[in-house]
């Protein structure tokens, strides 16, 4: 059996997490001029992000629940957290406009038909993908439980 130590461990996640680090000094406010909102590209990347590691959080769930149930129940919650931000997510972008067409018309998700075209059809899909999941695995009563708000 071979030892990892922490920084050998996980390193494809590591880098990941060190990317999501970067661009988030990168929107920091600075001297060049106030950081630029969020696009529908910027926010089709981080979908793609987020339902990675809803996938990720799934698996592990999955195998950890067996030999410690009570860490595996709160795998299954963070899982059920990180699907609300990714349905947050892919609210949002809807809610920006198209660099093609405006109006709520081009804005809208529409699984019956094509998509006007990248990114509309990747975060799309996407979510309708991670959706299946989320609704086989999670019930109803189990995303209004896990909704949380702010008391102030």
């Amino acid at each position: 059996m071979t030892s990892h130590t922490p920084q050998d461990a996980h390193p494809y996640l590591r880098a990941a997490s060190a990317g999501v680090r970067h661009h988030t000094r990168a929107l920091a406010p600075s001297d060049t001029g106030p950081p630029r909102p969020a696009d529908r590209l910027h926010l089709d990347v981080l979908h793609a992000h987020l339902t990675t590691l809803h996938q990720l959080l799934d698996r592990l769930a999955e195998t950890t629940r067996p030999p410690h149930p009570a860490a595996g129940r709160r795998l299954a919650t963070a899982h059920t957290h990180l699907w609300q931000a990714a349905s947050e997510v892919h609210a949002a972008f809807h809610l920006l406009p198209s660099n093609t067409t405006a109006g709520s018309e081009a804005s809208a998700c529409r699984p019956e038909r094509l998509p006007e075209g990248p990114p509309v059809l990747t975060i799309c899909q996407r979510h309708l993908a991670a959706g299946h999941v989320v609704r086989r695995k999670t019930t109803p009563t189990d995303l209004r439980a896990h909704t949380t708000a702010c008391v102030r």
